[in-house]
Order: structure tokens, then C-alpha cells, then sequence
């Protein structure tokens, strides 16, 4: 027995010899550090970023030796590192980066020449290395990771101009980076030929092949035929950015690049406020990214520092190179397109820091022996210091920037609006909610402290307590959905009636800013003269009102087309609809087409100037509502077509309006469609003349009908 406790203490000791190779002991250890380190040094101000970086520090080989750099724990640093340069490439705007990628093209640009324009002579006059390794080492203060990335999306400004031109421009050095990388080796290597850039080139025109044509497609289809099967669709994304990664190391360029292209085919198909979306950013920023900063800590080796003066020369020198060319590269990039000085050092910040491509570049520089070690000690050190530096930058200026949003006098009108919007959506098919309810998430504001509530309606008679249960139990299964994009749902079942009655009053009760409706179901006389039309839904409420009719996915949706009746833009919801279209279209990433007069064109132009709404309409004049089905000639099947209607006795109404409804019906069957009625002011002088009215007998009767048709209806079934 006493033998037994010996082995046991003596095994127990063992498991904790430096450095730890127990795997299971060394996951805990790590996920103890990814979870304390933040909470610790944010005590002492410290971003969360250099918490990790610095125990990557104190527990790697050159610190305390508690972890070694294994197989393990670079296979967990890859994931990490292609983990965010994917949703880097997930997470931008695709519409902002189209309509500003000259702007990336610049930054670009300046973020490559001018670090290396300063890098050159610093090392080739000043630090005497030869013309190979001065340009190498050059190129590398070019290059730049996003390691603070994961701070502008913590903070929800990752659709920022300043953002999306940053990533835009790494995209742009780091490619143009790596494949200087390439020229030099080949030079060295004697390989730099014709054939060596016809192989380029072919590999990487396969590659872009494979990743924007093939691969959107082979998604779509997933998408489509695995709908419920929402766990299938995580797997399947991970596994494309994996290979895309794989990829772009077979076309001759680094997995990073395969990453962010990978964010880049899929961006469109991955909605940002998406349950799907929410789990990629979720598992990423709670293990693989800080897996990868506690890596690029463990790299760093301080004891270099004491090796001699030249190790300190070289290091504040690279470092300081490294900075300055960042800075100069941003402020350009602000002077030149007029940025505020906020953006300039979210600029600044995001593309300051150094680790994946520089520590690539480097490598293959010393086992080439191109470099020596006094430059790749050097960068080790720049490493932990543009890390530092860089996360400090991008966490202060993105701070400023909510600020400056924040103080902004059109942002401060719309606050408590939004603080307090309230979606509806009424369901009469449970099949149609999943839909309905991506719609509304998608549009939502996520400022809103207010759930979105999902309304059932149950006819007051006998089995009315039944149904509800039954109405209940359904809709419970829905909310897993929005749960796992973070929206809260409110599931409201109630008596009354009729669904219209019980609409009306729940709108009111809540104080419903918008009513998301599905389309009404074909119906025969009987239930047309007794039930549910359009008219009737609208008649009761004058809220904002959606009704939809999604016949797939709305990620599968190309371009948003609008048409507009004159004088809609005097409605008390016109600039709401522009609203929740632009965040629609953005959440999308697509287009937004709008046919319209041009007093209305105006009017929508200045509305979203006034808003600083990121996505802008393309306007299509268009006067002839008579003949309305021309549109029909420019309307293709993937896209999603809105109808701006009008109540009768409003600013916008026409007759022509109420037979459109039918003609979308029948001519854009093919089609998704949304007919949306702007909100309007009710007859407050109509409703006191009703108000004493006593009800109850006419709802009484209405029941009696509503039974008489059930049972003619029972006999013609």
C-alpha cells in the first residue's frame, strides 16, 4: 500500500517535469491562461491581445520552459493564425471594399513601398548587409499580420471604411511580399527563370479559379440541400478554409493568403448577424486566436538582448524601422483621403503589428542562409514589440472612433428609437418562421434592448387552451435559431377572435415598431368574405408592415430590387424601410437596385447621407406605374424583389397600388418578394367615434360564421 502512494506521487511528479508533454495537461494549462491572463492584466489597462502574447513569453522555451514548441502546439498556432486572416476576409464589407478598392489599391500601396523605401538603406548602408538580405529584410517590414483584428470586432466596428481598406491593402503587401520572397530564393537558388513565373502564374489563375467560382458554388448547393442541418455547416466551412490554405501553398504562396480568400468566396453566403456566423466567430476568438498569440509569445527569446550590442542594435533598429514605416505608410493614407485621426491610427494600429508573414519571410531567409542570426533574433524581438505597440493603437482608436459615432448629432436623434425598437412577427404557417425570423435578424437593430416577438394567434372557442399549448410547444424549437445567433425571442400565444384582432392589439400592447407578416395563403370565397386579406391586416394597425414571401435562403440572393411610388418618401416609415434594406443588403453583401422618380432618388440620397448609411442605392429612373410589369425584363431570378406600397388615404397611395399585390403574385412567381406598407398616422377622430362601441356582439357573430364555413367547408372537402 504504502509502495502504491510512493508511485502514485512519484508518477504525479513526473507529469510535471519541464517542459510538459502530457497533452491533456498542457490544453488545461493553456485554456487556464487564455482565460485568466485577459482578466489579470486588465486590472493594469493591458489589452487582452498582449496578455496572451506576454504568458506566451514567461511560459515558452526561452522563458520558464513550461511548454516547448511541439507539433501540438504549432498545429493549434496554424489554426489560429488562418482562423483570423479568414474572418478577416469573412467579416468585410464587400459592397464598402468594392466601392473603395482604390482606396485599398493606395493603402496597399504606401503600406508596401514606404517601409520599404525606408528599410533598404537602413540595412544596406547603415546595418552593411548585402543587397539580397537588405531587400529580404526590407520586404519584411512590408508585411504585416492582423493580430488586432480580433479588437475592432470585439468592439463592432469591423465595417468601418478605415477597416476595410486596412484589410484590403494586407491582402495587397503581404501577396506582393511573398512573392519577392520567391524572386530572391529562386535568385539564390538559380532557379529564377521564365518557367518559374509561367508556374506562378498558372498555379495562382487554378487557384482563384477553384476558390471564387467553384467553391461559392459547391456552398450554395450544401446550403440549400442541408438547411436544418446547422452543425453540417460549420464542419463544412472549417474544412474549406483548410484547404483553401492547402491550396495556396500548392500555387506557390503562404496558407495565410488561402485563408483570407477562403473569407472572401464565402463572405456573401455568411451573414454577420448569422447563427452560423456566430459560431465561427465564438470557438475562433475563444481558442484558436488566442492559442496563436500565446504562440507568437513563446517564439520571442529576451536572453538575445544579452548576447552583445549588436543584438541590441539590430533589434531597436528593425523596430523601430518597422514602426515608423507603418506609421508614415497610415498617415498618408489619412492625409490623402481625408480620414479623421481617429482612423489614421486604427490604420496605423491594425497594420503596425508583425508576426505570420514576417516570421515566414524570416525563416526561410536564415535556413537559406541568406540572413544571419542577429537579423532573426532582431525580428523576434520586433515581433513582441509591434504586437504591443499595435494592439495599444487599434484598442485606443477604435475607442475614439464609437466616441465620435456616438457624439454624432444624427446618431444621438436616432438612439432612443433604436434603444426601443420592437419587431412583430405574427405566424400562421410554422413552416414559414425560420425565414421570417433570419429576416428579422438580419434587419434588427442590435443596439435594440427588445427581443423579437413571435406572435400566434388561437381562435377563441372550446379547444382554444389546447391549441395554444400546441402553438407554444411549435414555436419553443425556433428560438434554438436565433439563440445561436445571440437574438432574444419572445414567444407570445394568445386568444382572440381572429388573428387579426389578436395582431392588432398585441402590436399595440408591445408597441411594435415593425410588423413582419408572411405572404397570405390562397384562399377560396368563403374564407376570402369571413377571413385574413391583406387589406384587413392592414386596415387594423398602422404600424410598420413586411409582408414576405422567401422562397429560399436569403443568402442565396444576388442583388435587393426596389420599386418606389412617387411621394413615398412623405410616409412617417420611409426612412425606417431605407434602413432595414441597407442593413439587409449589407448583411448580404449584395447590391441594392432602386426604381424610382427623381424626387425620390433625392430624397433616399439624403437620407442615407443623413444616416451614414454604408450601403448605397444604385437609382434607376423609372415614372410608368401604369405599366408596371416592364420591370419584369430586368428582374432575375436570384433576386429578391421590394415593393414599396401605400395605405389608402396616405401621401403615396394610388389605385395602381392595389392590384400590384396580384401581379407579383402571378408574373414574379420565381421570385422572393416583399411588399412593405410604410407606417402612418391613424384618424384619432375616427377612433373616439368607435370607442364606446361595444364589440362583443359582433365578434360573437363573426365566430358563428367563421363555424358555419368550417362546416360547409368539411362538406366540399
Amino acid at each position: 500500500m504504502r509502495q502504491d502512494i510512493i508511485d502514485f506521487f512519484q508518477q504525479f511528479i513526473h507529469e510535471f517535469q519541464l517542459p510538459l508533454k502530457n497533452p491533456v495537461l498542457i490544453f488545461s494549462l493553456i485554456l487556464f491562461i487564455i482565460l485568466l491572463s485577459p482578466i489579470l492584466l486588465k486590472r493594469l489597462n493591458i489589452p487582452g491581445i498582449i496578455g496572451l502574447i506576454i504568458s506566451g513569453v514567461i511560459i515558452g522555451p526561452h522563458g520558464l520552459n513550461i511548454l516547448a514548441k511541439n507539433s501540438a502546439v504549432d498545429l493549434f498556432s496554424t489554426i489560429g493564425l488562418l482562423y483570423i486572416m479568414f474572418i478577416a476576409g469573412l467579416e468585410l464589407d464587400m459592397n464598402e471594399f468594392k466601392a473603395n478598392r482604390n482606396k485599398s489599391i493606395v493603402f496597399g500601396f504606401f503600406t508596401f513601398i514606404i517601409p520599404l523605401a525606408i528599410g533598404f538603406p537602413v540595412c544596406y548602408y547603415l546595418l552593411k548587409y548585402n543587397f539580397d538580405a537588405s531587400f529580404l529584410t526590407a520586404s519584411m517590414f512590408a508585411t504585416h499580420t492582423l493580430v488586432a483584428y480580433p479588437i475592432v470586432s470585439k468592439l463592432g466596428i469591423s465595417k468601418n471604411q478605415a477597416v476595410a481598406i486596412t484589410v484590403g491593402g494586407t491582402i495587397l503587401t503581404d501577396t506582393a511580399v511573398l512573392i519577392i520572397l520567391a524572386v530572391i530564393m529562386g535568385k539564390s537558388q538559380g532557379t529564377l527563370n521564365q518557367e518559374f513565373w509561367v508556374q506562378l502564374g498558372v498555379s495562382l489563375t487554378i487557384f482563384s479559379i477553384i476558390m471564387f467560382l467553384i467553391i461559392p458554388r459547391i456552398a450554395k448547393w450544401f446550403f440549400r440541400k442541408l438547411e436544418s442541418e446547422k452543425h453540417s455547416h460549420y464542419i463544412f466551412v472549417l474544412s474549406v478554409v483548410f484547404f483553401a490554405a492547402f491550396l495556396a501553398e500548392v500555387a506557390g504562396v503562404e496558407a495565410i493568403i488561402g485563408a483570407f480568400v477562403a473569407g472572401l468566396a464565402l463572405n456573401k453566403l455568411i451573414p454577420h448577424s448569422s447563427a452560423l456566423m456566430n459560431r465561427i466567430e465564438f470557438i475562433g476568438n475563444a481558442l484558436f486566436i488566442p492559442f496563436f498569440l500565446i504562440s507568437v509569445g513563446m517564439l520571442v527569446d529576451i536572453s538575445v538582448l544579452f548576447s552583445g550590442p549588436m543584438a541590441w542594435i539590430i533589434a531597436i533598429t528593425l523596430s523601430v524601422v518597422a514602426i515608423l514605416g507603418k506609421w508614415m505608410a497610415a498617415k498618408m493614407t489619412q492625409l490623402v483621403f481625408r480620414y479623421s485621426k481617429a482612423q489614421g491610427k486604427l490604420i496605423f494600429g491594425l497594420s503596425g503589428a508583425h508576426a505570420a508573414a514576417t516570421l515566414a519571410v524570416i525563416l526561410v531567409g536564415y535556413e537559406a542562409k541568406i540572413l544571419d542570426e542577429n537579423i532573426l533574433n532582431g525580428t523576434i524581438i520586433l515581433i513582441l514589440i509591434t504586437c504591443i505597440v499595435a494592439s495599444l493603437a487599434t484598442e485606443k482608436a477604435a475607442k475614439k472612433i464609437i466616441l465620435e459615432t456616438e457624439e454624432d448629432p444624427a446618431a444621438l436623434l436616432q438612439a432612443d428609437h433604436i434603444k426601443n425598437e420592437h419587431i412583430l412577427i405574427p405566424i400562421a404557417n410554422i413552416e414559414n418562421l425560420e425565414k421570417l425570423l433570419e429576416l428579422s435578424i438580419f434587419i434588427k437593430d442590435k443596439k435594440s434592448v427588445n427581443p423579437i416577438s413571435v406572435l400566434s394567434v388561437v381562435s377563441n372557442n372550446e379547444e382554444a387552451e389546447l391549441k395554444i399549448v400546441n402553438a407554444r410547444n411549435k414555436l419553443e424549437s425556433f428560438v434554438k435559431t436565433a439563440s445561436a445567433a445571440e437574438t432574444k425571442i419572445n414567444i407570445i400565444t394568445t386568444i382572440d377572435h381572429n388573428a387579426i384582432s389578436g395582431i392588432s392589439r398585441i402590436s399595440r400592447e408591445i408597441m411594435a415598431d415593425l410588423i413582419i407578416r408572411e405572404w397570405p395563403a390562397k384562399t377560396g370565397f368563403l374564407d376570402k368574405l369571413v377571413g385574413e386579406t391583406v387589406d384587413s391586416v392592414l386596415t387594423s394597425t398602422e404600424k410598420n408592415t413586411f409582408i414576405c414571401y422567401l422562397n429560399k435562403p436569403l443568402v442565396l440572393h444576388k442583388r435587393i430590387i426596389i420599386a418606389a411610388p412617387p411621394l413615398c418618401e412623405h410616409e412617417i416609415g420611409f426612412e425606417l424601410w431605407i434602413t432595414k434594406i441597407s442593413r439587409l443588403s449589407q448583411e448580404l453583401s449584395i447590391p441594392v437596385h432602386l426604381y424610382c422618380n427623381s424626387t425620390t432618388g433625392k430624397a433616399v440620397s439624403k437620407t442615407m447621407a443623413i444616416a451614414k448609411l454604408p450601403i448605397p442605392f444604385s437609382l434607376i429612373p423609372f415614372d410608368d406605374w401604369d405599366d408596371f410589369l416592364i420591370l419584369a425584363r430586368n428582374i432575375q431570378e436570384n433576386d429578391l424583389f421590394v415593393l414599396i406600397s401605400a395605405r389608402k388615404g396616405t401621401a403615396s397611395y394610388t389605385q395602381v397600388l392595389d392590384n400590384l399585390p396580384a401581379k407579383l403574385e402571378k408574373h414574379f412567381a420565381a421570385n422572393s418578394r416583399v411588399i412593405i406598407f410604410p407606417q402612418q398616422h391613424k384618424t384619432q377622430e375616427g377612433l373616439e367615434v368607435f370607442d364606446d362601441i361595444n364589440t362583443d356582439p359582433f365578434n360573437k357573430g363573426i365566430e358563428s360564421i367563421q363555424k358555419i364555413g368550417k362546416e360547409i367547408g368539411k362538406i366540399f372537402k
